[in-house]
Order: structure tokens, then C-alpha cells, then sequence
């Protein structure tokens, strides 16, 4: 997902400048969508044309599967107190209001918010209704509760590159249609994650399919951009799907039966353990103490976050309720916590339900040199990239369209780059 032209400094000469990039590209009389993106990424700019192009066809999704077996790990934590003082007063080092996109700190790049309330769907599994009046291909703003971002008939991100670093995507609600130039796909969403490596470089389209058309098809996900070090910048791409049935969840009471709820995507909470992260990413290392957890407390709550290693970065995203309590601290709904990471602290809901998103880990400490899709160590690695990816598209891409979409019928699947193929237990 290529959103880097929403970074808060530069936004609106960077919107001008896309738009003009794309009109110029757009009122010439012959072009089609893959010369139009490898134009733009020219300029040091992914946006996505509206046009269209005819390369073979891929490959048809096979009907032979691999099932997946129900191992979701749940855990019973012992109770916890609610009459004793909360520690950890001294964690909160700074909040900052939450938007669109959030702040994060080394070894994260990047964490994005999606929350679409989208309609029914057509027969093209866009949505119902007409378009009139959006700014098809740079549809940011929210209008009617939903935006179409890069996509002009189905909701999402059509082809673009990615270099250097991987990408978590968790969807909470809806689905997920990828596509790569590696011919991998999936449709995922209800809980799944996808960890995509993109290594030395890999397009990929994430589209939005809108599958009912008799009711609502809203749209959750958080798109968490997490850096590559060096020596792995170059490692060979790779995605994981993490189903939702097997993502390890920890259950955890206080004293009075009132629950607070922890996924774990990354890292471990004593013995729960996250699924294994792809082999290069950073998050495999042992020592770096990546953590990427969703937390949901039920009202009036209370857990206490264990401690983790002095050297980490740790921030907790209160993105939904009214209040939370952090050390016997108040901070109020969507609002951005970064915490001491060598002590526990205390959580306490309010009186509404809280579910908040935490991202740690230990920083790379490495230059960051960044551009569009691209975040290499130095200014000559990203020319590197947008030469590399206008002599090789870093692969090609073998689908028909920039903005491929899986039959309406199929499930949650994953096809990976030798064939084989997972579907959702």
C-alpha cells in the first residue's frame, strides 16, 4: 500500500505535484495504466492512472488446497488485582492526538488507520452508487464514510513497488485481495494477517473487494510499514499469511471476571508466542524485542503490560473508547502513548470498551533514506530502486490489470510463489 504522499510534511505540494504528474501523463492520446505508473514512479511519485492494459493472462487459481488446521493458542493468565495501586506512573513519556496516520519510532516506518464504512457491492465488487464527484485515483477524502484511494472501480491500491522493508497488514473487518508480480495471491480479512517482505523488491495490488451486494461491506485494517536492516534490504521477497484461527490470543481476568484480551502478531507475552515472522525480517532476530500486539479490554478492566528490554521504542495507539488509565494515568479516546519500555504499567479501561494497538521493538539505528515506495540507507540506493524498477518492474506483473480481484466466490485463500496454496480453517 503506497501512502506515502500522506506524510504530514510536504502533504499538499506533494498532492499538487502527483496530480500534475498524473494529468500530464493522462491527456496523452495513447497510453495504457503500466506505462502511465512506470511514468509517474519516474518522478519520484506512485500514483496510479486511470487506463488500462492487456498482458496474458495469470495463471488460474488451481482448486487443489492445503488446508489449515484449527491451533489457535488462547492462555488463562493468572487474576489480577484491581484493588492494589497501579504502577508504573512515570511510563507515559509523551501523547500526541491520533489521525490517519500515526507517529512511530525506528524500527517502524509507518502505521496507517483504515476504517471505511463501505456500501453494498456491484457486479464488479465496487461499490453501489455512483462515483460522481471523487478524485478517482487520489480519493483520500472521506465522503459518504469511505474512500476509493487509488482504485477506480474497486476500493484499494493497484500495482506499485515496494524496496527495502516489510509490511504487516492486519484486518480487523472486510478483506483484502493481493496480487504480485511473483504470481502469489490471497484473499484475507476477518481477523487474518499478511506479513510481506518486500526485500530487494516486489509489486503487489491490495484491493478491496466489496463481496455483498445486499448489505454493508465495512473495511478495518492497519498497515504497519517495519524497516529492514542493511545486511536484508536486498533478501529475497516473501509473504506469510497469519489466519486468524492460529494467531495466538491471551485471555487475561482481573479479579472482578472482567476480561482484557491480547493478540500477538509479534514478539511474546511469557509463553505465548507469536507465529515465526518471515526469515529476514527484523522481527526475527531474537534480540530485538519486536512486539506488534492488539489489546481490547472490556470496560472498567484492568492488565498490567510487562516490562521489556530498556533499549526498545514502545508505543500504545488508544484508538477506540472513551478513556484509558496508564499508570493511574487518564488519557482520553484516539490518542498515542509512547511508554518507558523498562517498567510495567497498569492499564485501566473507563467505562466503555478500549482496544488499543501496540508496536515495540529495539531500534535498527541505521540511516533512513526514503522515497515513495522505496526506503533504502542512502539518497544513491533510492535512485537505485526507481532505476532498477523502470529496467525490470521487478519481475513484471502477470495479471491482467493493475487492479486485479478474485472471483466473488472464493474464500479466504493464499496461493504462495511455488504453488502452494492455504485456505482460512
Amino acid at each position: 500500500m503506497d501512502v506515502g504522499y500522506c506524510e504530514n510534511k510536504g502533504y499538499a505540494n506533494q498532492r499538487l505535484k502527483t496530480f500534475l504528474v498524473v494529468k500530464k501523463v493522462m491527456e496523452e492520446p495513447v497510453i495504457n495504466r503500466r506505462q502511465a505508473i512506470g511514468r509517474v514512479v519516474a518522478t519520484g511519485i506512485v500514483a496510479v492512472a486511470s487506463c488500462t492494459r492487456q498482458p496474458p493472462a495469470a495463471e488460474p487459481l488451481t482448486p487443489t488446497v492445503q488446508p489449515v488446521g484449527v491451533d489457535k493458542t488462547t492462555q488463562l493468565e493468572s487474576t489480577i488485582s484491581t484493588t492494589e495501586k497501579p504502577v508504573g506512573a512515570d511510563a507515559v513519556l509523551k501523547t500526541v492526538p491520533l489521525g490517519f496516520q500515526w507517529e512511530v519510532a525506528d524500527p517502524f516506518l509507518f502505521c496507517v488507520h483504515h476504517d471505511d464504512a463501505y456500501p453494498a457491492g456491484n457486479e464488479r465488487l465496487g461499490p453501489v452508487g455512483s462515483l460522481e464527484g471523487r478524485n478517482l485515483g487520489m480519493d483520500f477524502d472521506v465522503k459518504d464514510g469511505w474512500r476509493m484511494y487509488h482504485g477506480h472501480v474497486v476500493p484499494g491500491f493497484p500495482s506499485h513497488p515496494h524496496r527495502g522493508f516489510e509490511t504487516v497488514t492486519i484486518v480487523r473487518r472486510g478483506l483484502v485481495d493481493h496480487s504480485d508480480s511473483l504470481g502469489a495471491a490471497a484473499r484475507y480479512g476477518m481477523g487474518d494477517v499478511q506479513w510481506l517482505t518486500a526485500g530487494k523488491g516486489i509489486q503487489h495490488a491490495e484491493m478491496f473487494p466489496l463481496l455483498r451486494g445486499d448489505a454493508d461491506n465495512p473495511l478495518e485494517l492497519f498497515q504497519i510499514w517495519l524497516n529492514l536492516p542493511r545486511d536484508d534490504k536486498f533478501a529475497e521477497p516473501h509473504f506469510s499469511m497469519f489466519w486468524d484461527n492460529r494467531i495466538p490470543r491471551l485471555t487475561v481476568h482481573d479479579d472482578k471476571g472482567r476480561t482484557t484480551l491480547v493478540t500477538v502478531i509479534a514478539g511474546n507475552i511469557g509463553s505465548t508466542a507469536a507465529l515465526a515472522p518471515p526469515p529476514k525480517s527484523w522481527a526475527a532476530r531474537p534480540d530485538s524485542d519486536v512486539a506488534i500486539w492488539t489489546i481490547k479490554m472490556e470496560p472498567n478492566a484492568r492488565w498490567i503490560l510487562p516490562a521489556a528490554s530498556p533499549d526498545c521504542h514502545r508505543r500504545l495507539y488508544f484508538f477506540q473508547g472513551e478513556q484509558l488509565f496508564v499508570g493511574g494515568s487518564p488519557v482520553a479516546g484516539e490518542t498515542g502513548i509512547t511508554l518507558r519500555s523498562d517498567v510495567a504499567v497498569t492499564l485501566d479501561a473507563g467505562a466503555s470498551t478500549v482496544e488499543a494497538l501496540m508496536l515495540q521493538g529495539r531500534p535498527i539505528r541505521e540511516p533512513v533514506a526514503r522515497h515513495g515506495p522505496f526506503v533504502m540507507n542512502t539518497q544513491e540506493e533510492i535512485r537505485a530502486a526507481y532505476h532498477d524498477y523502470r529496467a525490470t518492474r521487478f519481475g513484471g506483473w502477470p495479471w491482467k490489470t493493475d487492479d486485479p480481484v478474485h472471483p466473488r466466490e472464493e474464500g479466504r485463500f493464499a496461493r504462495f510463489q511455488d504453488g502452494r496454496i492455504e485456505r482460512a480453517g
